[in-house]
């Protein structure tokens, strides 16, 4: 870092905090300002917060890094732009009509108030599993490359750059999150994004003029590299039922089954992720507040549209660079290849830091400035956006119901200190995350085991007017206590507590769930999350029609209708149309 780049870096935080500043001056102290932005966001700020709070710590540092290990394999999730036009086009009508805080409370008004609660209830509980862990693990991981002997004593104990830069990433994110709420959030974001995307053009510019170009990249990274489907479907697409190999500690095999496979089998890519990216992009707070605040669902259609043209670019904006990063480092130039190797295997963890290892080693003076305040981008927008998410469950959902006559400036008080709760709870947890094979991996395996039922109770509970809820009751607690049931059984093996260094005795129920490959097992979740609501629904009475009037597709009125049909036009749907056509293009092209 030279001092040109620290001087980019200390424009971008003057303009940010600018820019918050601004926002907060005009921030109202009322809970629907606050939380909401007042219901005032454009289709502009909509679409771009979206993109930034989705694109964060997991792409920078998780995404680039599978990059760098399994080439395009993960590209799969990205390309699941199209789950935002599922937001669009299926969700926000009944978001706009019901006009919701949560999407909790949406479930509130289609089933009943424990479902709202228990919904929350596992949001944050997976917020600090997924979101805000991982956020702050991200930046650990981007200041300790940047800045590796960084490091400072408190008290008598030792924080290496990894912590420090951690805990300066929360502490920056929070200030400006619990003064200004979404609005400050929103728009610190759509300034961020463009931030963030214009780095990480950079990244790939200067990346791909350092390795020769894309035939030369590909020439040295190989076909298979850029095959989005060869990882999927050994030879013979019967492979994925085959026995897989399973060791134990002293190399020996001691179990053969088809779903102890540890690859993306393509079975498991086919409905396991759909299911979990629709869970992501239509039901989860942390998306849908974006669309919650705009004024009708114009703007809010609008803005999922745009969010999904962006969410295009992660592919080449991250991933691109994580292959770049390997391509480097195996031809031994700029000296990346002990940086990403170990023992003469290309290490999976060291693979981790392979974006900040890019912008440390290829680009010029100044530019490499413009791309860590990109990456310092990223990681803020994405912990702005699940601190204000998670204040909003909490508050609106939890404390609210036990205070009913609580004043709009005492709830928003409470807002602000959940911020803070959430942010030291999740510090506790950074260790989980840093014992795993790969950001990346982690966030998607946590994600598939949380995601199932709630994907299973909104989808089916708006397309099937007779599910009701005592069957979504049913389907949230089977299918969050499978979800914790594995994560369970997982974490003392990712920790290597005593007595779990080499897993569980081989045979056991426990070994068997550890081994399983997460996304049969996340499939097996939704399965069993289904049938559960619908058996509980028709072997209990039917729910009142009237009361969820315009909740579900069976009780649309044909009002509803009609306000939906206005609500677009004939450039929303060639946006949709282009979206899908540019997904196609990329999954013709990565074909080896």
């Amino acid at each position: 870092m030279h001092m040109l780049d620290w001087i980019v870096i200390g424009l971008y935080f003057v303009i940010l905090l600018g820019l918050a500043w601004w926002v907060i001056l005009r921030t109202k102290n009322t809970a629907d300002d606050y939380f909401l932005a007042g219901r005032h966001l454009g289709w502009f700020v909509i679409g771009a917060s979206i993109f930034a709070c989705n694109i964060g710590s997991e792409h920078l540092v998780g995404l680039a890094g599978s990059g760098a290990t399994d080439g395009v394999t993960l590209a799969h999730y990205e390309l699941h732009a199209w789950c935002v036009l599922v937001l669009a086009w299926v969700f926000v009508p009944f978001y706009a009509r019901s006009k919701v805080f949560t999407t909790p409370e949406f479930l509130e008004k289609r089933f009943s108030p424990k479902n709202r609660l228990l919904l929350s209830l596992i949001s944050l509980f997976a917020y600090v599993l997924t979101k805000i862990a991982v956020g702050i693990f991200a930046g650990g991981v981007v200041y300790s490359a940047l800045l590796p002997d960084a490091s400072v004593d408190i008290g008598g104990i030792h924080l290496d750059s990894f912590w420090v830069g951690s805990i300066l990433v929360v502490l920056l994110t929070g200030i400006y999150t619990v003064l200004g709420g979404m609005r400050a959030v929103a728009y610190t974001e759509a300034l961020q994004t463009f931030i963030l995307i214009l780095g990480s053009a950079a990244v790939t510019f200067f990346g791909l003029k350092a390795i020769g170009g894309w035939g030369q990249l590909r020439e040295v990274c190989g076909s298979e590299t850029f095959n989005l489907w060869k990882p999927l479907v050994p030879p013979g697409v019967e492979a994925t039922w085959s026995p897989v190999e399973v060791k134990d500690a002293a190399g020996q095999v001691v179990k053969q089954a088809w779903y102890f496979n540890t690859n993306y089998p393509w079975i498991g890519m086919l409905f396991c992720a759909p299911i979990v990216g629709l869970w992501y992009w239509c039901t989860d707070q942390y998306i849908v507040q974006r669309a919650l605040a705009a004024p009708n669902e114009t703007q809010a259609r609008r803005g999922a549209i745009f969010a999904g043209v962006l969410k295009l670019l992660p592919v080449f904006l991250f991933i691109v660079p994580g292959i770049i990063c390997f391509a480097l480092a195996k031809s031994g130039m700029h000296g990346l290849h002990d940086d990403l190797y170990t023992d003469g295997q290309l290490d999976r963890l060291k693979a981790q830091a392979a974006y900040p290892l890019l912008v440390q080693h290829i680009l010029p003076v100044g530019v490499r400035g413009l791309v860590v305040a990109g990456l310092l981008a990223a990681l803020m927008s994405s912990l702005a956006g699940v601190f204000n998410a998670s204040s909003t469950l909490f508050t609106i959902d939890f404390y609210s119901k036990f205070r009913p006559k609580a004043s709009q400036a005492e709830l928003v008080w409470v807002g602000r200190m959940a911020t803070v709760a959430m942010v030291l709870i999740s510090l506790i947890w950074i260790p989980v995350v840093r014992g795993q094979k790969g950001l990346y991996d982690y966030l998607q395996t946590v994600q598939a085991y949380l995601g199932p039922p709630i994907f299973a109770v909104f989808f089916l509970g708006v397309f099937f007017r007779r599910l009701n809820a005592s069957g979504c009751l049913a389907a949230l607690v089977v299918g969050f206590a499978l979800g914790v049931f594995r994560l369970a059984i997982d974490t003392p093996v990712a920790l290597k507590l005593a007595g779990f260094e080499n897993g569980y005795p081989s045979g056991s129920l426990f070994w068997i769930v550890n081994k399983m490959n997460f996304q049969y097992y996340s499939v097996i979740i939704f399965v069993v999350s289904a049938l559960v609501m619908t058996l509980v629904s028709y072997a209990t009475r039917a729910p009142d029609y009237e009361r969820i009037r315009g909740l579900t597709y069976g009780t649309i009125t044909e009002g509803d209708r009609l306000e939906t049909r206005r609500s677009y036009n004939w450039r929303d749907i060639a946006s949709t149309a282009l979206v899908l056509c540019v997904i196609l293009a990329a999954y013709l092209y990565f074909n080896g």
